[in-house]
C-alpha cells in the first residue's frame, strides 16, 4: 500500500498540521503578558488542543498495535512499524512540552493573582494607626467607589445589549409572524379557488352526463335510418352556413 493511500499517513498529516498550529499558538502565548484576557483565552485554547492531539495520537498508537499483530496482512514490515512508533512518540513529546509549559504558566498566573488579591485585601483592612487610617481610607474608599461605578457601568452595558438583542429578536419574530399570516391567507384563497373549481367541474360533468343521456335516448328512438337522416341534415346545414359565411 502506498503512503498516499495508507490511512496512517493521512491521519499523520492531519495530526502534524494540528501540532504545527499548536506550536504557533504557543509562541503567540509566550509573547502575551500574564494576567490578561488574551493570555487566559490562549491558555484554554492550548490546553484543549493538547488534549485533542493526545487523543488522536493514542488512537494512532492503537492502530499501530493492531497492525503489529499481523504486519504482512497490512503490507508493512517491522521497520515501518518502528518508524511509526517513533513518530507517535515524538509527537507526544512535542505536545507534552507545550502542555507542561502552559500548565506551569497557568499555575504561576494563579499564584500571582492570589498574591495580588491577598495584598488588596490587606490594604482594604483598617490599620491600627489612626493617622495611617486617615491617610489610607480615602484612597481605599475612592478605589471602592471606582470599582462599584465600573461594575455598575458594565452591568448597565450588558443590560442594554440584552435589551437590544431582545428587541431584534422580537422584530424578527414579528416579521416571521407576518410572513406566516400572509402564507396562511394565500393558502386559504387558493383553497377557496380550488373548491369553487371543483364545484364547477362537478356541475359541468353533471350537465355533460345529462346531454349524453339525452343524445343516447334520441339516437335510440331515431334508429339507424333516423341517424343517417340526422347526419345528412347536419352536413347540409354545415354547407349552407359555410356558404353564407364565406360567400356573402
Amino acid at each position: 500500500m502506498s503512503s498516499a493511500q495508507d490511512p496512517f499517513y493521512i491521519v499523520k498529516e492531519e495530526i502534524q498540521e494540528s501540532i504545527d498550529k499548536l506550536q504557533s499558538t504557543f509562541h503567540q502565548w509566550e509573547d502575551v503578558p500574564s494576567n490578561t484576557g488574551e493570555r487566559v483565552h490562549l491558555t484554554k485554547e492550548l490546553l484543549s488542543s493538547c488534549e485533542s492531539i493526545e487523543w488522536q495520537v493514542d488512537e494512532l498508537d492503537k492502530a499501530i498495535a493492531v497492525a503489529a499483530r499481523d504486519p504482512s496482512w497490512y503490507g508493512i514490515d517491522e521497520v515501518e512499524l518502528e518508524k511509526r512508533r517513533r513518530w507517535t512518540s515524538t509527537a507526544r513529546t512535542q505536545v507534552g512540552v507545550v502542555k507542561k509549559a502552559v500548565e506551569a504558566g497557568k499555575e504561576h498566573s494563579n499564584k500571582v493573582s492570589t498574591s495580588v488579591n491577598g495584598m488588596r485585601q490587606e490594604l482594604m483592612r483598617l490599620p491600627n494607626d489612626p493617622y495611617q487610617a486617615g491617610r489610607s481610607n480615602p484612597y481605599a474608599a475612592q478605589d471602592n467607589d471606582e470599582f462599584i461605578s465600573s461594575e455598575s457601568d458594565r452591568q448597565m452595558l450588558l443590560i442594554k445589549q440584552q435589551d437590544e438583542e431582545l428587541d431584534e429578536l422580537s422584530a424578527s419574530v414579528q416579521r416571521i409572524g407576518g410572513v406566516g399570516l400572509t402564507i396562511h391567507e394565500e393558502l386559504t384563497g387558493q383553497e377557496k379557488i380550488i373548491h369553487e373549481l371543483g364545484l364547477d367541474m362537478e356541475s359541468t360533468s353533471n350537465r355533460l352526463d345529462f346531454v349524453q343521456k339525452k343524445v343516447d335516448l334520441v339516437m335510440k328512438k331515431a334508429g339507424a335510418k333516423g341517424q343517417i337522416m340526422m347526419i345528412v341534415f347536419l352536413v347540409i346545414l354545415f354547407i349552407v352556413l359555410f356558404v353564407l359565411v364565406f360567400f356573402t
